[in-house]
């Protein structure tokens, strides 16, 4: 299909992407405990941490040498370049600033058993599928970074009490998100050549919407 009616479809995905789940209005309303909070950044931890193993399933799955140079920066941004720096880190630190020990988040004891199959799934996908279409999975960036700013703000008027320190995660995503969600799009674009790519795109990133929205439907269930 033309470019431009490809990017329409995928870009028409938006509302099935959870920024509009009631547990995340409550977020925003200032209307969770901090026992809520709690659970949401321990279970969200299990979703941050296989980011950087999904984008190393993208690179072994590429064939092109250019592209695996350009994700390399992913897995960096996660990982951090030395020990104690990087997204992950930066999560970690969300985590402490809601009050919960570092040990008992990385031992993954409060992860939600719904969590952890959407999750799992999510990165059996990246490892079992073409790289494109696990490349096309990660558009969600494209709705973000409005959503980014606004849970910054709200978080920061709702929950005075949370450390400065804990924002580091959204202060520092902020600066990049925007950037990927488009370098990302004319990556599918330009490499998504055939009507079967496409739809192929458009399924990868409805299948990403889905698992986002089922993290947050387990959270909110046991809430």
């Amino acid at each position: 299909m033309p470019a431009e009616q490809f990017v329409g479809e995928l870009r028409a995905l938006a509302p099935r992407y959870w920024h509009d789940h009631p547990f995340h209005q409550r977020l925003h309303q200032g209307l969770l405990s901090k026992h809520e909070l709690q659970s949401w950044a321990a279970n969200r931890w299990y979703y941050q941490r296989s980011l950087p193993q999904k984008d190393a399933a993208i690179l072994a799955n590429c064939p092109l040498p250019h592209i695996r140079r350009h994700w390399l920066d992913r897995i960096t941004y996660h990982d951090g370049d030395r020990p104690d720096t990087g997204g992950t880190e930066n999560w970690l630190r969300m985590a402490e600033a809601l009050g919960l020990d570092r040990t008992e988040v990385l031992d993954e004891r409060h992860v939600l058993p719904g969590v952890r199959f959407a999750v799992d799934a999510y990165l059996t996908f990246a490892r079992t599928k073409p790289w494109l279409e696990s490349v096309a999975s990660g558009l969600t960036e494209m709705f973000s970074p409005g959503l980014m700013r606004r849970r910054l703000a709200d978080m920061r008027e709702q929950y005075p009490w949370i450390a400065e320190d804990g924002f580091a995660y959204f202060t520092s995503r902020l600066t990049v998100i925007a950037d990927e969600g488009t370098t990302t799009l004319d990556l599918v674009v330009e490499h998504a050549t055939t009507r079967a790519q496409q739809h192929a795109a458009i399924a990868a990133l409805t299948f990403k919407c889905d698992v986002l929205r089922a993290i947050l439907d387990t959270v909110d269930y046991y809430s």
